[in-house]
C-alpha cells in the first residue's frame, strides 16, 4: 500500500538548513538516537547510505545528524556549529559512506552509539518534509515515525505477553496507532514497539521496568517536543 502525504510532508517542517530531507529529517533520525540511548553519546560511529552517502557533506547532513545527537530542535540555530558543540560536550563522532546499498531507501543513515555501558544501534530513513521513518531498533525491524508517542519494549518472548503490555498500556486510556512486533527467535528476545496518540504516566513505565522478563524499556514522546 502506498504511503499518504500530509500538508506537512509538502511544505516540510520549520528547519535550519537547505534541505528537509538532509538536514531536518537527519535530525530528527539523530533525536531518536539520543533518546533510545538515553543521553548524548560519547562515541558515534555514523553510516551515511546511497544518496546520503554522495550528498552528506554539501547538504548538511553530517551537521544535522551531529545536532540531533545533541538533542537539538530541527530549528535550533546551534545545527551550524553542531561539531564546534559536540566538541564541547565530548562527543566522539566518525563518518563513513556506503554508496551502493541497493536495499537500502536512498536516504538512510545507521547510528551506532555508545555511553559508559550503554550502547545502541538504530537505522533510519529520511522520507521528505522532514517525515522519517526508523527501520531497525538494536537489530530488530521497528517502523515508527517517532511523530507520536513511542514505546519500545525488550522482553523474553512469552506467550501472551503482547496481550498483556497492551492491557497495562489501556489503563493510561492510551490509543495504539501503530505496533510492531518482532523476535530473534521461537522463546528467545523479542521486541514490540507501539506508538500512540497519547502519553504513559510516569507509574506505568516503572511498572514494566519492574518485571523480570521484561529487559528493556525505552519511552520516546513526540521527538518535537
Amino acid at each position: 500500500m502506498a504511503e499518504k502525504s500530509s500538508v506537512f510532508d509538502m511544505i516540510g517542517p520549520v528547519m535550519i538548513g537547505p534541505s528537509s530531507s538532509h538536514t531536518a529529517g537527519v535530525v530528527r533520525i539523530g533525536r531518536v538516537g539520543n533518546r533510545i540511548l538515553g543521553r548524548i553519546p560519547e562515541e558515534a560511529k555514523i553510516t551515511f547510505y546511497n544518496s546520503f552517502a554522495r550528498t552528506y557533506e554539501g547538504h548538511g547532513s553530517d551537521r544535522a545528524i551531529i545536532a540531533g545527537l545533541l538533542d537539538f530542535k530541527t530549528d535550533d540555530k546551534r545545527i551550524k556549529t553542531s561539531f564546534d558543540e559536540a566538541e564541547k560536550q565530548s562527543l566522539n563522532y566518525q563518518f563513513k559512506s556506503v554508496g551502493n546499498a541497493n536495499t537500502l531507501h536512498p536516504n538512510t543513515v545507521k547510528l551506532e552509539l555508545t555511553n559508559g555501558d550503554r550502547s545502541t544501534t538504530v537505522v533510519g530513513e529520511s522520507r521528505g518534509g522532514g517525515v522519517i521513518k526508523i527501520v531497525e531498533v538494536n537489530g530488530f525491524a521497528a517502523g515508527f515515525t517517532a511523530s507520536l508517542h513511542t514505546l519500545i519494549i525488550e522482553a523474553e518472548d512469552q506467550p501472551g505477553s503482547i496481550a498483556f503490555i497492551t492491557d497495562i498500556i489501556s489503563h493510561d486510556d492510551c490509543n495504539i496507532a501503530t505496533m510492531t512486533v518482532s523476535r530473534k527467535g521461537k522463546n528467545d528476545l523479542a521486541c514490540q514497539i507501539l506508538e500512540m496518540d497519547s502519553g504513559l504516566r510516569p507509574i506505568t513505565l516503572e511498572y514494566l521496568k519492574s518485571l523480570s522478563w521484561i529487559k528493556k524499556v525505552i519511552y520516546i514522546p513526540d521527538i518535537d517536543q
